[in-house]
């Protein structure tokens, strides 16, 4: 190791990871800690239940990681990362029997809406058909200081997904569209009445449209493991089992980039009181199962679709969502399931399956959600429990035992609600810099957000390289 690095990187999650590998592309020496024994943070597979069963603690399906621009820039298909797709994206049923559904296909998605509200649907999404690429770059790239590939769509965006997600919902004339579009929202635990929650509903669908909901073969781990391959073979080092405490734990470093959550931030780097104004939002109640078979879903649509949301109506999910970001456990949870061995089978031994489930909970509850869950998942596939044969069960305080940047089980390293969905951490032209001006922040804490994309780490390395260039 040089006696000074360009950068160094603490925490080996997707987005750290990321920053790595985009800073060393530019020639920088770069190092990278994380506290585990693994790289993944929000991206790992264990065998949580039974041996043969390879779950995903957190993160499964991933429509924001196959249209990413920081993906698509490094060739992680070389190290091993094969996206695979499931006939449907994402189902959504209903008491009756039916359900609505997420296609690729417009026209299919639609017309599951019923005749009401197909062609609202169509109307809806049709301006951005065919410009994923350029409106995931000016949507997901730095904030305020860079300026739009494609300005005319992503004003037109900003028009359709600033307002409430309740907005958009009223364009709708029956149920089935409305349940289907807020619980795209409730991916991110943001209730449906928050600034730019439409913006959170219109980016799932039109990633279903483009690039679809996959899933990466043997699971969430080989997306990090396909990184942190390329970032040694790009000449960078990564370290496992190494926790930092204090940046003088640390080597001399012309930069010091964190996949930390700010408060962790603040507490090594010595930044005091800078992001006490941060807020942590809910958490969820999370259940990994080995089935000895695939979920018996009355309808046909769920047993073909990578991702099932379970709610069912959208009163349902408003409901769910103000309960646990209110403090509140949610008496019926609205349910966000994934079904990865549909589509890939080295995930459990022949003829069995593994089912990701999980339901919204307030932060820090050290409750049980079990039985409820199991009530949902069981009113639209009777038998589900029969077919069970292990569950791991983690809360809120188990999620953040796994991962430090879950404050108090928050999966999305901050509450994706109000300004803080779009002005993360701060209220800054620069979200990445800090008081410190050799220390960076790369965490989903900062623009565009959570999910697995590398974006924040993409934006953070760029940040970083134009301040080693101006020095």
């Amino acid at each position: 190791m040089p006696s000074m690095l360009d950068t160094v990187v603490v925490g080996a999650g997707p987005n750290g990871l990321t920053a790595a590998a985009e800073l060393a592309r530019r020639g920088c020496s770069v190092a990278v800690f994380e506290a585990r024994d693994t790289v993944g943070g929000g991206a790992r597979t264990e065998e949580l239940t039974l041996p043969g069963f390879r779950h995903d603690p957190c993160s499964a399906v991933h429509p924001l990681g196959i249209g990413s621009p920081a993906f698509k820039a490094m060739p992680l298909a070389r190290y091993g990362l094969e996206w695979l797709h499931p006939p449907l994206p994402m189902a959504h049923p209903f008491d009756d029997g039916t359900a609505a559904v997420l296609s690729r296909s417009v026209a299919e998605t639609a017309a599951s809406f019923g005749p009401r509200d197909a062609g609202t649907y169509r109307r809806m999404v049709a301006p951005y058909l065919g410009k994923w690429d350029s409106l995931a770059r000016d949507f997901m790239a730095l904030p305020l200081t860079a300026l739009p590939r494609d300005p005319l769509t992503l004003a037109r965006f900003g028009v359709d997904g600033l307002p409430p997600a309740t907005w958009l919902m009223r364009r709708f004339r029956d149920d089935r569209a409305r349940a289907l579009f807020a619980g795209l929202v409730g991916h991110v635990i943001a209730p449906l009445g928050g600034i730019a929650t439409g913006a959170v509903g219109l980016v799932f669908a039109l990633a279903a449209h483009a690039g679809g909901w996959p899933l990466p073969r043997g699971g969430s781990q080989s997306i990090a493991d396909a990184l942190a391959v390329y970032v040694r073979d790009l000449g960078g080092t990564v370290h496992t089992g190494t926790e930092i405490k204090r940046l003088d734990d640390l080597p001399p470093a012309r930069a010091y980039v964190f996949d930390t959550s700010p408060t962790a931030l603040a507490r090594i780097a010595g930044l005091g009181r800078y992001y006490d104004a941060y807020r942590y939002g809910a958490s969820v109640f999370k259940i990994d199962y080995a089935l000895d078979g695939p979920v018996p879903w009355t309808a046909d649509d769920p047993r073909r679709a990578g991702t099932v949301q379970i709610g069912p109506a959208s009163r349902d999910i408003a409901t769910a969502l103000d309960q646990a970001s209110g403090g509140r456990a949610p008496h019926t949870p609205f349910l966000i399931t994934a079904q990865p061995s549909l589509v890939d089978p080295s995930r459990a031994p022949e003829g069995k399956h593994v089912f990701w489930v999980y339901g919204h909970a307030p932060n820090g509850w050290e409750g049980d959600l079990t039985d409820a869950i199991e009530r949902q998942i069981e009113r639209f596939a009777p038998g589900f429990r029969d077919r069970v044969l292990a569950r791991a069960t983690a809360g809120p305080p188990e999620m953040a035992a796994r991962n430090a940047n879950y404050v108090g089980g928050d999966i999305a390293c901050g509450a994706a609600r109000g300004l803080q969905l779009m002005l993360r951490p701060k209220l800054s032209l620069f979200p990445y810099s800090t008081p410190h001006p050799a220390v960076f922040l790369c965490s989903s804490a900062t623009p565009p957000g959570p999910g697995v994309h590398g974006m924040s780490g993409h934006n953070a390395a760029k940040a970083v390289w134009r301040r080693l260039r101006a020095r």
